[in-house]
């Protein structure tokens, strides 16, 4: 018998798109990691880096919703190429002025314009929603199966950028993260068969998915959720310095994904049934909790045994939330609701890199594990507050015939 994994990939060209989605989305582990430590190696000041890698993060969670609407209307092809050549242009502008020396001013010039960069993980799950649209089981392990390749990208990412940019040269990381963005777009879009049939009638449904109660919550959630993720990149590379192995930083966030990614992979095999909405509080409290641990670190074997734990809560809650924003956003502009929880994570992730900086300055590392227990308490307070909001999940808004009549053409066009 075969597992579910297996029978999703027997449709045609799903093996393709996966893999272009694994290379493509490696910039997203690689780039604001790779920032603050090539910031930090040239000036050792883990504010300048933080507020640097916030601006890159900050500025993607502006662009990217705005790449995606222009996706859902003309298709993938068509937009992600220029907007991919864009953010390349300035990734190596960023690179430059760093190497050079250049004003501190350029250096957030440089990475406003890299947050051009595509929500990589977005384009690929809405591939995927167009194969099997309809099919609830296989949708389920289609995003646990790219959450687990999310958490690879985790695991491998960081050790190469950190790891690239501690033994070679500064700028090493960065460079080789937008050397994997142009392959895995190029491969991507090169793959017409499996694109999802532009809404050039876009606007249908009611403007803009962020009118649906439910997709608000989930934002403003994922925004505290991404200040918890960025604050543990940062604070984790100034604690494995402070203990003399900023090398072995990579290693240990590896070991945080490796949590997430097992979770997801096992979570990937169940079909669960109940409120999707609870289960989705219940993962944001998991991840609030898992931070308490953090708080009393002292060396880091222990911190990478904390952090592997802290990861089993996260690939389960990102599985949920894809279904939850499918219930809550119309198909037409699907790729744009999904990237906009992308947006909540950027700006959290922007947020909590640069608090956790000035808190590594002013405090030292092991005061800055304070910031993501903080985050993961606002994150759970907001999944709480909203609860309401989620359940009972309507159907999609703007469900009806052109819908159907979209599904009806997709499924012609794949056979």
């Amino acid at each position: 018998m075969s597992s579910p994994y297996s029978a999703i990939f027997a449709a045609p060209g799903t093996k393709g798109f996966a893999a272009a989605g694994l290379l493509g989305r490696l910039p997203l582990s690689m780039l604001g990691i790779g920032v603050v430590t090539m910031i930090s190696q040239l000036t050792h000041r883990y504010g300048l880096a933080g507020a640097v890698a916030a601006t890159l993060a900050l500025s993607a969670a502006l662009l990217g919703p705005q790449v995606s609407r222009l996706v859902d209307r003309h298709g993938q092809r068509r937009i992600l190429r220029p907007a991919t050549a864009v953010s390349l242009m300035a990734v190596a502008g960023l690179l430059v002025s760093a190497h050079q020396r250049w004003p501190e001013w350029t250096l957030f010039v440089f990475a406003a314009g890299a947050g051009c960069v595509p929500s990589v993980g977005s384009m690929v799950r809405a591939r995927w929603a167009a194969i099997y649209s309809g099919s609830p089981r296989e949708l389920h392990t289609a995003y646990a199966a790219e959450s687990v390749i999310d958490e690879v990208v985790f695991i491998v990412g960081p050790i190469l950028s950190i790891g690239l940019s501690t033994r070679w040269f500064p700028e090493a990381g960065p460079l080789l993260a937008a050397c994997f963005l142009a392959a895995g777009i190029l491969w991507l879009t090169a793959q017409r068969a499996t694109e999802p049939r532009p809404h050039p009638r876009g606007d249908h449904g009611g403007g803009s998915p962020l009118r649906s109660a439910g997709l608000q919550v989930l934002v403003v959630v994922f925004v505290a959720t991404g200040a918890l993720f960025g604050s543990v990149e940062v604070v984790t590379v100034a604690f494995a310095e402070d203990q003399g192995h900023k090398a072995a930083s990579s290693l240990v966030l590896a070991v945080y994904a490796l949590g997430s990614g097992l979770a997801g992979l096992v979570f990937g095999l169940l079909h669960l049934r109940g409120d999707a909405a609870r289960r989705w509080v219940l993962g944001v409290c998991a991840m609030a909790v898992s931070m308490i641990p953090l708080q009393l670190v002292g060396n880091l074997p222990f911190l990478a045994v904390a952090l592997f734990v802290a990861g089993l809560a996260i690939a389960p809650t990102m599985v949920t939330t894809m279904a939850l924003v499918e219930q809550h956003v119309p198909r037409a502009k699907l790729t744009e609701g999904m990237t906009w929880t992308s947006t909540g994570l950027a700006v959290g992730v922007a947020l909590g890199s640069s608090a956790a900086g000035m808190v590594v300055d002013a405090a030292g590392a092991g005061a800055g594990y304070a910031v993501p227990g903080t985050a993961g308490l606002l994150a759970a307070a907001g999944a709480f507050l909203g609860y309401r909001r989620l359940r009972p999940a309507p159907e999609r808004v703007g469900v009806g015939a052109d819908d159907r009549d979209d599904k009806d053409e997709d499924e012609q066009c794949l056979a």
